[in-house]
């Protein structure tokens, strides 16, 4: 448990900085939930009291302070066949159900899970996000939709972000573009799209409600798939989020409170009419080179997102789009790993093809979750693959020829249990065979069927085997599941 004092110096250990951060968060936010919305098929009103709620939900409850919580593309395309099927209610029906299953994964300390994704899985994690990131821009940049003081605009702002700090970093860039392109664009009339294009704001404050859907087991069937997906999607985006927030800030959080608050957020956010939300890794990154390290940014994004679109709607409704375009365009180009590209060069190629892999699935299907789960199926792949090499057999006999020994090297498990068979001579069967372990660690249930099939094919053509050198845990697994010593284990062979 986190202590007083550490909770504390969290939320206010950096006032100044967090402040500036949540505001540009807070802005940044607005078009990205809007849009979250309309993907999900929803009013914009869902998206925007989402990413109110979760924001600050998650500032009190969750585990990683400085990281951005709110309603996300990743878990919004989940849900846009139960909205069309079933509606709005059986959404936040959903919501709620997916909170209380997060909730479930970090009181049953499920977040250690996070230490088998390698990193080249977060590098191709990473670079695919910056590149959707990138994309998502595209609509606002097309052609035959936006004129060239569009290109202008975008060219800009980003020569703001970049170059304003040269100047001073006392007020973060992306603010500062915000503020100058839109006082720009309503002094001189310009005709480019605003965050007022991308939907109705809402203008009262979110009110508690229950879902109105039928509490029966077929509605619990109906959204239980839903809510599946959404949680584990929203719990490893954020999860992923967190470790590259500790990677950026230099500090370590806690895996399994932010799952549980993620869940508390995504299960409250359900009763007042919002969509389920997880961690941010564009606007987490944003939060960061703006200056925000404490639970006090997430917050502070999350209350100036409701106070700008329900009491200064009229006035964020003029922000012109090219402004958030460049700040999202920085995100990309900061968020993307370009060291990785040359290290495809010298990084094993083992290494190279799960990073890219991981990319191109992400890319492919738009499907964070997909991707990293491919990356990691390939990840354990070339490792059990590189560990089995590592693997070998020797054996000599005795000056009489009565005794052969075989010396096992290496880890016995599944991957190498065929180069552990191959390696006996079961046609030359001296007196005595002598299986020695005690360079070896046998590992699973496939390796220890493999040393029953040795002994006994051994002990058939009357030679007397003993296995020796076994550590405290291959005995221990050896003596729960191996048969060749137990009654009927040559009727089992001869089954063979």
């Amino acid at each position: 448990m986190i202590s007083i004092d550490t909770y504390r110096a969290q939320w206010f250990g950096n006032i100044r900085g967090d402040l500036l951060a949540g505001l540009v968060v807070a802005l940044a936010l607005i078009p990205e939930a809007i849009a979250f919305s309309i993907i999900a098929g929803v009013d914009p009103k869902v998206g925007l009291y989402a990413s109110f709620s979760i924001a600050v939900l998650v500032a009190i409850t969750g585990g990683r302070p400085g990281m951005i919580s709110a309603a996300t593309a990743a878990t919004a395309v989940l849900m846009v066949t139960l909205v069309k099927e079933h509606g709005l209610q059986y959404l936040l029906a959903a919501t709620v159900l997916a909170g209380l299953i997060q909730i479930g994964a970090g009181l049953l300390r499920l977040g250690f899970v996070m230490r088998y994704v390698s990193k080249s899985v977060m590098t191709g994690f990473v670079n695919a996000l910056a590149i959707l990131i990138f994309m998502a821009q595209l609509p606002e940049l097309d052609p035959r939709n936006v004129t060239w003081l569009t290109y202008a605009l975008v060219a800009f702002g980003l020569a703001i972000i970049y170059l304003f700090p040269r100047v001073t970093k006392a007020i973060p860039s992306p603010l500062v573009t915000i503020i100058i392109l839109t006082a720009l664009t309503v002094a001189l009339g310009l005709d480019v799209r605003t965050v007022g294009d991308m939907g109705e704001l809402p203008d009262t404050l979110p009110v508690f409600l229950i879902p109105d859907i039928p509490f029966t087991l077929e509605t619990l069937l109906i959204i239980l798939p839903y809510s599946i997906a959404v949680a584990v999607v929203g719990l490893l985006e954020s999860l992923m989020t967190q470790n590259i927030v500790d990677d950026l800030t230099d500090t370590k959080s806690d895996r399994n409170q932010e799952c549980i608050g993620q869940g508390i957020a995504n299960t409250a956010t359900g009763f007042i009419g919002g969509m389920a939300g997880c961690a941010m890794i564009g606007q987490s990154i944003i939060n960061v080179k703006s200056g925000g390290r404490g639970r006090l940014s997430c917050f502070v994004a999350g209350l100036f997102l409701l106070i700008l679109v329900v009491g200064l709607g009229d006035l964020v409704s003029i922000i012109p789009m090219p402004a958030l375009v460049a700040i999202m365009i920085m995100v990309s180009i900061g968020t993307f790993s370009w060291s990785s590209i040359a290290n495809l060069r010298t990084h094993p190629r083992s290494s190279s093809i799960v990073m890219v892999a991981t990319v191109v699935t992400v890319i492919y299907t738009h499907n964070l979750a997909i991707g990293v789960l491919v990356g990691v199926l390939l990840s354990g792949i070339f490792f059990a693959a590189k560990i089995a090499q590592l693997f070998r057999v020797t054996s000599d006999i005795s000056a009489d020829g009565r005794v052969r020994t075989y010396h096992v090297e290496g880890q016995l498990f599944y991957g190498s249990v065929e180069d552990f068979m191959n390696a006996f001579d079961f046609r030359d069967a001296p007196e005595r065979v002598v299986i020695d372990v005690s360079r070896a660690h046998i590992w699973d249930i496939s390796s220890v069927q493999a040393l029953d099939m040795a002994i006994l094919k051994f002990r058939r053509d009357g030679a007397e085997v003993d296995v020796v050198g076994m550590n405290q845990a291959t005995e221990t697994l050896v003596d729960k599941l191996a048969m060749h010593d137990k009654p009927g284990a040559m009727d089992a062979l001869s089954g063979h």
